[in-house]
């Protein structure tokens, strides 16, 4: 009888403890019962069950009850207990509402394997903001705008943008001053020797010759090329400026370092000359034909002996050629290239200043 008894009182207890197992509780709390308007609350729904169920939470799209609202549904969190035998599943509801009412959150359901299991109903109580409309001055006005603070990253677009518009705009001024003078872009520079004094003196006295304006009655316009090209070359040959002395002084000059009979003939040019330009003499055909000979003569007489194997001195001679159409044609198309950039380079900068000071 009393082995009955036990085995009976030993059934019953592991009953009893399978049934506790199994056992699964849902649970639900609100962290505040009343709420002003707009302000947020958060719904916890917490089961407790054995680690080998599987529950599945109520799927809420944007509202809990009508009026109140689910701003958003936290990540579940999971806390095993006893060996990893139980576990507790806590997920939380952050809610509002825009309306003062007091609302009814009913039992939240929950199914655990296939069984649903209901939590306890909760209460959410909204207060509207008080307005005490019998002190209106109460009230704070409007606030003002606040100024955004001065950040560097702002400004670094406008400060390249800048930089950038500076040589552009140059090089756009440069090319449109190219484009109307007619000139290149890039000149080109020719070394050409440059000619013993007696050398280019006679190369200018032979196109003197060959023009022969004194037939076309410019006796004075003969004279004047002939004595200058004579004092170039006395400045050249003998090292003092003869282009700015008088023919005496001239004259004076050369017989401190010459022999007279080269200088007479010199003389003669001179003073024929002198009454050419400033007494309005006219001379006679072979008159102006002695005193280019007598050019000619003084020259030979007094140039300086060229040495054999004498290197000539290079001089630079700047060469400017007018640019061909293509050329031209290349060039447009760069001012408009440029202009469009800098155009596009301003509208840049003046919507960057627009965004930061409006």
């Amino acid at each position: 009888m009393n082995r009955n008894i036990i085995l009976i009182a030993l059934l019953g207890l592991l009953f009893v403890s399978k049934a506790v197992a199994q056992s699964v509780t849902v649970e639900a709390k609100i962290d505040s019962l009343q709420i002003l308007i707009g302000e947020q609350a958060k719904v916890q729904l917490q089961v407790a069950m054995d680690a080998k169920q599987r529950a599945i939470f109520p799927a809420y799209t944007d509202t809990l009850v009508r009026g109140v609202e689910i701003i958003e549904t936290v990540k579940p969190d999971t806390q095993f207990l006893n060996d990893r035998q139980r576990m507790v599943i806590t997920q939380e509801y952050i809610i509002t509402s825009f309306d003062s009412a007091l609302y009814y959150l009913p039992p939240m359901p929950v199914t655990v394997d296939g069984k649903v299991y209901n939590s306890k109903a909760l209460a959410l109580k909204v207060y509207s903001m008080p307005v005490d409309t019998l002190h209106p001055d109460q009230f704070f006005g409007q606030k003002p705008v606040m100024k955004a603070p001065f950040a560097w990253e702002d400004w670094y677009g406008l400060i390249a943008c800048s930089f950038l518009a500076l040589p552009l705009l140059g090089l756009l001024i440069y090319l449109i001053v190219r484009i109307r003078d007619n000139k290149p872009i890039i000149r080109k520079i020719k070394v050409e020797p440059k000619l013993p004094p007696h050398q280019a003196a006679m190369k200018e006295i032979e196109r003197i010759k060959t023009e022969k304006v004194w037939q076309k009655g410019q006796s004075k316009e003969y004279y004047t090329e002939l004595t200058d090209a004579i004092r170039t070359y006395i400045k050249d040959r003998f090292g003092f400026n003869a282009l700015e002395m008088t023919s005496s002084e001239i004259i004076d000059q050369l017989l401190e370092m010459n022999d007279k009979e080269a200088i007479s003939d010199l003389k003669l040019l001179f003073q024929t000359a002198d009454l050419v330009k400033f007494a309005k003499h006219n001379p006679q055909m072979n008159e102006n034909d002695a005193n280019l000979i007598n050019a000619i003569d003084f020259i030979n007489e007094t140039k300086q002996p060229e040495e054999e194997n004498q290197k000539p001195q290079p001089t630079e001679i700047t060469i400017i050629e007018k640019r061909s159409l293509r050329v031209k044609a290349m060039l447009i198309c760069g001012i408009a290239l440029l202009s469009a950039a800098l155009i596009g380079t301003f509208i840049y900068i003046g919507l960057q200043l627009y965004n930061l000071f409006v």
